[in-house]
């Protein structure tokens, strides 16, 4: 099975529902607390190009991540990953999150990055790509 990874934008507006129910749906098998996004929130990321969007060979959903900004874009973090329940076990959310990362490097060549999870297979992630583990209390403190 073939499915693409790339920048989302305009032409993708139509998976910003089915995203934004999948991240609710995924939050709550994992009884995490994480906010839930609306379609404009997730079409915005989009119309910036600070998104990433998995899109199989039939032109299903398959996963999705995206670009937050903190101190002048000083911070940057990868947010919101999530692949559809589907396609989960065929290596996606590697692609995604190595693909969002670039694409953070590629915007904001200077920035400092980070991934804030709630769940463990990110968070296993996190650690193959080298992501070192800190609290909350050692990130930046921004109003934002």
């Amino acid at each position: 099975m073939h499915i693409d990874v790339l920048v989302a934008d305009a032409s993708h507006f139509v998976y910003a529902d089915e995203i934004c129910e999948e991240i609710l749906v995924s939050a709550r098998e994992r009884g995490t607390g994480i906010a839930r996004r609306t379609p404009e929130y997730i079409q915005e990321k989009m119309a910036a190009g600070k998104a990433i969007i998995a899109i199989s060979e039939s032109g299903e959903f398959a996963g999705f991540s995206y670009i937050e900004t903190w101190g002048g874009k000083e911070y940057v973090a990868n947010s919101g990953l999530i692949v559809s329940h589907a396609f989960r076990g065929l290596g996606l959310a590697m692609r995604i999150k190595t693909r969002i990362f670039e694409l953070s490097r590629e915007k904001y060549p200077n920035a400092k990055i980070f991934s804030i999870t709630t769940g463990l297979a990110v968070m296993k992630i996190n650690t193959e790509m080298g992501f070192k583990p800190v609290t909350f209390s050692e990130l930046k403190d921004d109003k934002e």
